[in-house]
């Protein structure tokens, strides 16, 4: 191993070390004794921590690898849009949901959104607590698993270390910082990745630019490939020509965005948010951050195709190639000094943060669904306060090892279900939250058929319709989110008005602000 490996190992490993010693700390201090401090840190948060918590949770290594690889290999067209759809939905969940949200679930004392749902409706037989719980352990496993499975990729292209080995010491890491500190260790340890995640966006801007041979030498380049820098074309690889991408693939990428209503471990932050009016603060601090983040994403894809053709990296031929440019451009600095092999071991960190800010907060979710929603408040299991925390630690590693065993194969497509999750949460949760927060008349019925014919579509979608190809192959979240919409109005519609006192807590929480 040579003198830079080294320094970048040491980096990663003090990295791994303080995320750790926070959930210690968290757990001395307290911070996860009740179930209440474990799932929402007892509505404690402040404003910076619930924006950049949410931010980092939702990013994932989707944005230090996804955005740039997809740039770097197809030039700005889909990657914007995506963009787009991504910035405008984070900025209309943090303006329609968050307050009211976060008022509801005080008043209701929930602190799941399984929990909140069901409280609500007035659901005494948990039907609609069990189905979401589901929901979230349908989709969060697989999507957990993806984020181990990066753990063990990135030690194993940097440094040879075995895949297995990697993945197992990353999620031992994650694991342990989760269930010692709960939702305060995650929420922290995400304000921390968030500010790793983002000296590696800045370092490696300008570190490309320089390999490159300047911003005009980044700029010639990417005018010279036929499409690159047109929103509406893009580039296609495969041919060298330009591609094509017009109104249905514009929609069907800018619907990324209504995935936003739909993520637990996002609306989580809305909920345990210590003073509501904050809330106007961590919206701009998150849509702000965000913008500018996926911005900077995309400036690197672009950076690194000129670092690629002025020889310095490799030419990354392949889409799955493409999203390793900000490791190849990491390596690259680390072999100019020890200053520069520091920097790039916080470069990786900082991939490293974008997976884990995801996997703890959907670990903690999940776990929450399993011991909070289904054992407790479906099938009636009483536990003491102890038991309970327990019960929800144990979860927490069961579904880790779940997520392990799913991820074990180094060769394994796990990482195709990210989009799938994302539109499974977006689809389900998404168009019930909307309602339940804005229409008074919404039911349980209602509630119930949302829920279950997003979820059904989904698959359905993926699998059946979108193959027909044409106007049927756009992305899944789009058509399941409408379906489940109309589903949850019809049905309430056709069935019984709720109950006077569900309305009466309705107009009680509106007129608050």
């Amino acid at each position: 191993m040579t003198t830079a490996q080294i320094i970048i190992v040491v980096t990663i490993v003090a990295y791994l070390f303080a995320m750790l010693m926070i959930g210690v700390i968290f757990s001395r201090k307290g911070a996860a004794d009740t179930a209440n401090s474990f799932y929402i840190g007892g509505r404690s948060l402040g404003p910076l921590v619930t924006a950049m918590s949410a931010e980092a949770s939702d990013m994932s290594s989707y944005l230090l690898m996804g955005l740039p690889g997809l740039a770097y290999i197809a030039g700005v067209a889909e990657v914007s849009w995506t963009v787009i759809g991504l910035a405008v939905g984070t900025y209309l969940n943090f303006l329609l949901v968050s307050r009211r949200l976060r008022r509801y679930s005080a008043r209701l004392n929930a602190f799941t959104v399984p929990e909140y749902f069901s409280n609500r409706y007035g659901d005494k037989k948990h039907l609609i607590s069990v189905i979401a719980a589901l929901i979230i352990l349908v989709f969060f496993v697989p999507y957990t698993a993806s984020g181990f499975k990066a753990v063990g990729t990135l030690f194993n292209s940097l440094f040879g270390i075995d895949y297995h080995l990697a993945m197992l010491f990353g999620a031992v890491i994650i694991i342990s910082y989760t269930t010692l500190g709960g939702f305060m260790a995650v929420s922290t340890t995400d304000l921390i990745q968030s500010v790793f995640m983002t000296i590696a966006l800045i370092v490696v801007v300008f570190f490309g630019i320089s390999q490159a041979g300047g911003i005009g030498e980044v700029a010639a380049n990417a005018a010279s490939l036929p499409g690159y820098l047109n929103v509406f074309k893009g580039y296609d690889y495969a041919n060298g020509a330009a591609g094509s991408f017009g109104f249905l693939p514009i929609v069907s990428t800018l619907a990324w965005g209504l995935g936003y209503f739909g993520m637990p471990h996002i609306l989580l932050r809305f909920m345990a948010i210590k003073e509501e009016k904050d809330l106007t603060i961590s919206r701009r601090i998150a849509s702000i951050w965000a913008v500018v983040s996926m911005a900077v994403a995309i400036l690197i894809g672009v950076i690194g195709y000129s670092v690629s053709v002025n020889g310095k990296i490799p030419m990354l031929e392949t889409s799955s190639d493409s999203e390793t440019v900000i490791i190849k451009l990491a390596a690259l600095m680390s072999e100019h000094g020890v200053v520069l092999a520091l920097i790039a071991g916080i470069i990786l960190a900082g991939i490293l943060a974008a997976t884990m800010s995801t996997a703890d907060s959907q670990l903690l979710a999940a776990s929450s669904s399993v011991s909070q929603d289904i054992a407790q408040d479906f099938f009636g299991i009483d536990l003491s306060q102890r038991m309970g925390m327990i019960l929800a630690r144990g979860t927490v590693i069961f579904i880790a090892i779940i997520g392990i065993v799913l991820a074990w194969n180094p060769n394994s497509s796990v990482f195709r279900v990210v989009s799938f999750a994302w539109a499974g949460f977006g689809a389900t949760f998404g168009p019930t939250m909307l309602i339940s927060l804005f229409w008074k008349r919404s039911n349980r019925q209602g509630t119930l058929a949302g829920l279950i014919v997003g979820g059904v579509m989904v698959f359905v979608w993926k699998f059946a319709i979108a193959p027909l190809g044409g106007a049927f192959a756009i992305y899944e979240l789009l058509p399941a989110f409408i379906l489940a919409f109309v589903a949850d109005v019809v049905v309430s519609l056709i069935t019984p008005a709720p109950e006077k006192e569900i309305t009466d807590v309705y107009e009680e929480v509106m007129k608050q602000g």
